[in-house]
């Protein structure tokens, strides 16, 4: 697996430096899960991981693919562990009738509990959730053109209780939470019968994330637009 190391942070005594990683899973052994990666789904049925050459990657040959059908198909990096940071991905929704999605997970625990923000295809919107023991809350959506057939760049900032959430560069909303407060696991998600393509996954100990009064302005703005919270995901 080829993975590049880039020094984001550095004191000026040297004592202490953030470090961002990037996966294009270009060295892995095609037709298999990725090594090194918990490869599952949260809920029912069997998703199917696995890395396979794509001519439309990023950066070429591979992409980590998700062809199964599961309730929420789950893939995390076993090595990782992020209180404060940022996790970001390139994904291609390819098929599926139910759903089209592609997603980024953090502070991940185990397969039932994470959070999560996801971009879907057959609804056009951005969402963010978290996952407790198994059960997904939606708490936050903006809508937005998310075209099949293409690839896309989902990033989440997260320092503290305060989450942002930038679709294709351009900042969707913010979002504050204190479910998950420990550091955990980062990874990818789809949902139900998603064939979606992964690729470029990157995170680091770096958030950009604004000042808490800042946060607070612009969640009350965007709130003002129409983008409020929603108890529970029916879907």
């Amino acid at each position: 697996m080829k993975t590049t190391h880039a020094l984001a942070l550095m004191s000026t005594f040297g004592t202490a430096m953030a470090v961002a990683d990037t996966v294009n899973f270009d060295e892995l052994k095609t037709h298999a899960p990725p090594p090194g990666w918990t490869a599952t789904q949260t809920g029912r049925g069997k998703a199917n991981w696995t890395i396979e050459k794509d001519e439309t990657a990023p950066s070429k040959p591979n992409v980590l693919k998700q062809s199964g059908e599961a309730t929420y198909p789950v893939c995390f990096k076993d090595d990782t562990s992020l209180k404060d940071g940022f996790v970001q991905v390139k994904f291609k929704p390819v098929s599926g009738k139910e759903d089209q999605a592609g997603g980024v997970i953090w502070r991940c625990k185990d397969k039932d509990n994470y959070y999560i923000s996801r971009a879907n295809a057959l609804e056009n919107n951005v969402t963010i959730y978290h996952t407790v023991n198994g059960k997904r809350s939606e708490k936050k959506r903006i809508n937005t053109k998310v075209t099949s057939g293409q690839w896309h760049t989902l990033r989440v900032d997260f320092k503290d209780n305060y989450f942002v959430v930038t679709f294709d560069g351009k900042e969707a909303f913010t979002w504050k939470d204190e479910t998950f407060k420990d550091a955990g696991k980062v990874g990818v998600w789809t949902k139900a019968d998603s064939t979606t393509l992964f690729d470029d996954f990157s995170y680091g100990a770096e958030a950009k994330v604004s000042s808490a009064d800042q946060l607070e302005k612009e969640s009350r703005k965007k709130a003002a637009k129409g983008e409020g919270d929603d108890d529970d995901d029916k879907k």
